[in-house]
């Protein structure tokens, strides 16, 4: 099973590229998000992509769909697992940041989701009760995360913010979460990282 590729973009497309590795050129579907952050990639240029693999009875041509972070890959692995929600539809229906949705499902706002690309009113509200509670961490994908950039100082404050405002702790405990995670891991350098180690606290 293919899970990263990294290579030359020989072919650039709308909802797709070619991508050669390995003197292979593999065709990769890109959610809209995706490719939006690969328009300013020329052809020859270096890309490297995290590969969700799709190959059923039902779909027996294997797909490659492609995300610029592993964590887009996670989210994107738990949104089809709401009902009628398969790999294609959303590849499709993510048109917008990992971050804005994940923000939509844990504040149950049906409006925005049922926006995206083959989403209606009762698919929003599916994904919602499928995966309300359980996307908070994804709110904290930042645009410099694909971009490469470093991460600033004050990467605490957006999980201080998740943890308050949608998950509802009160500031001074979750203030006492984060010291404690950090206390547990000092080499914690990103919001998901840190998220991940408060919540592998609690499960001790």
């Amino acid at each position: 099973m293919i899970g990263y590729l990294e290579g030359k973009l020989l072919k650039k497309e709308d909802e797709r590229i070619l991508l050669l590795a390995n003197q292979v050129g593999y065709e990769i579907l890109l959610p809209a998000f995706v490719a939006d952050n690969l328009k300013y990639k020329g052809l020859g240029d270096q890309v490297s992509l995290f590969i969700y693999f799709y190959q059923t009875d039902r779909q027996p041509k294997p797909v490659l769909i492609g995300f610029h972070l592993e964590a887009e890959k996670e989210f994107f692995q738990h949104f089809i697992s709401v009902d009628a929600i398969g790999p294609l539809k959303a590849a499709k229906a993510l048109s917008v940041p990992i971050s804005d949705i994940a923000r939509a499902i844990e504040s149950g706002q049906v409006d925005l989701l049922k926006r995206l690309k083959g989403i209606g009113v009762r698919s929003a509200q599916k994904i919602i009760a499928t995966l309300q509670g359980k996307v908070s961490k994804f709110a904290l994908i930042r645009n410099q995360d694909v971009e490469g950039s470093s991460v600033p100082a004050d990467f605490m404050q957006p999980v201080l913010d998740v943890l308050t405002v949608q998950l509802g702790h009160r500031q001074p405990d979750a203030k006492n979460m984060i010291k404690k995670a950090l206390e547990r891991n000092p080499a914690i350098n990103s919001p998901e990282a840190l998220f991940d180690e408060i919540y592998k606290g609690d499960k001790l």
